[in-house]
């Protein structure tokens, strides 16, 4: 079945019809909490993904690199229990953020998980994906990189996409774009469709942390400069790409990641203060950026996205989201597995929806699906 286009359909959609799927969409989804009012006639025909592993949906697949996740225990929750590259026991924050976002009608969006019942697309592909096809381009691709970040260093040590290699790829997609729908939709779709950036986890963690290469050349507070510089370049260019809808995630919690606790927390695996300290710095001066180049960005909505309160209130309070278990991994021993170290002979847990983490870096899909609502909440309107 071909992807529903909404793009050119919803200025003809009746308001009968309007109503009739209405009352689908709420009878099919999981909870009456699945409306979000907008205060405008505004859609997003596709999601873009930048960055790093939480939105990578199979890119390092195809490249030389350690920092591979295509086999199991990855994708143990996915469409027929196949892992597909991306970094976790499911579907991540593009899959969930575009399933969302393409059930929109008028001034309403309809937040179901059971939106391809209007045979709308609800994955988002990885632009490598040698299996990606002309009918896929028009409603999002991913050119994410599992450790990529801002810092050009970062994807250097393990030999993965760079952001700047990112908007190669991306430059590449218009023009494949524009040979498939043509200029003036191409231009549509650019414009108003999500561009998610989603970095600097990995610039923390293990560029300046773990491996600490750069710890030896700057303080918290000088990486932090350097790191908000690379992103402010990157979302310019971006922009100057035809990107005018641009949501960009500030860095969560690392030293509450259960590999963190265990590298930096000490003997009771603690989260790591000085981890979280720097998370906290690198995001407050990122929130100032995105702010100075909202303002500055003609017709754009380029928004700050803060992940690491709703994130650390999840590991501490775990039990208010059904969970059970926030300071390890589900696969292995959930203190250190990730990657390559989370393989068919590290085994998982007996049940994996009561913990906040898939493996000890990434969060599992139960955990995205609950940020992803919060965000959409609390966001969404900021893009009109």
């Amino acid at each position: 079945m071909q992807p529903f286009d909404l793009w050119s359909f919803s200025s003809s959609f009746n308001s009968s019809i309007y109503w009739f799927l209405c009352v689908i969409l709420l009878v099919t989804s999981s909870s009456c909490e699945s409306v979000i009012k907008l205060t405008g006639n505004m859609t997003f025909p596709a999601v873009f993904a930048f960055g790093d592993s939480i939105v990578d949906q199979g890119n390092n697949n195809g490249i030389k690199t350690v920092v591979k996740c295509n086999f199991p225990p990855y994708g143990q929750d996915f469409e027929g229990g196949i892992p597909t590259g991306r970094f976790g026991n499911g579907k991540t924050p593009p899959d969930l953020i575009g399933t969302y976002t393409y059930t929109h009608f008028y001034t309403y969006y309809f937040i179901s998980r059971n939106a391809q019942v209007l045979g709308i697309r609800d994955l988002i592909p990885a632009y490598l994906d040698p299996n990606l096809k002309a009918e896929d381009l028009p409603t999002g691709v991913s050119f994410a990189s599992g450790a990529s970040g801002y810092d050009p260093q970062t994807p250097q040590i393990v030999s993965v996409i760079s952001l700047s290699d990112q908007l190669e790829q991306f430059k590449e997609y218009i023009g494949k774009l524009k040979g498939a729908v043509g200029e003036e939709r191409t231009n549509h779709i650019l414009s108003n469709g999500l561009h998610l950036v989603v970095a600097g986890t990995d610039d923390l963690a293990n560029t300046y942390f773990t491996i600490g290469i750069r710890r030896k050349q700057y303080d918290i507070p000088s990486y932090a400069d350097l790191v908000v510089a690379s992103a402010s370049t990157f979302i310019q260019e971006l922009y100057s790409l035809g990107a005018r809808r641009i949501a960009v995630f500030g860095v969560p919690p690392i030293g509450c990641l259960p590999s963190q606790r265990t590298l930096a927390g000490g003997l009771v695996r603690a989260c790591s203060e000085e981890h979280n300290q720097a998370a906290q710095l690198l995001n407050a001066k990122l929130s100032s950026e995105i702010d100075s180049l909202a303002k500055r960005l003609t017709q754009s909505r380029v928004v700050y996205i803060d992940i690491y309160n709703p994130l650390l209130h999840l590991i501490q309070y775990p039990q208010n989201y059904g969970f059970e278990i926030s300071d390890k991994g589900c696969c292995g021993t959930g203190n250190i597995e990730v990657s390559i170290l989370c393989n068919k002979y590290s085994g998982t847990c007996p049940d994996n929806s009561k913990y906040i983490f898939w493996d000890s870096y990434h969060p599992t899909e139960k955990t995205y699906k609950v940020l992803v609502d919060q965000i959409l909440q609390k966001y969404i309107n900021y893009f009109q």
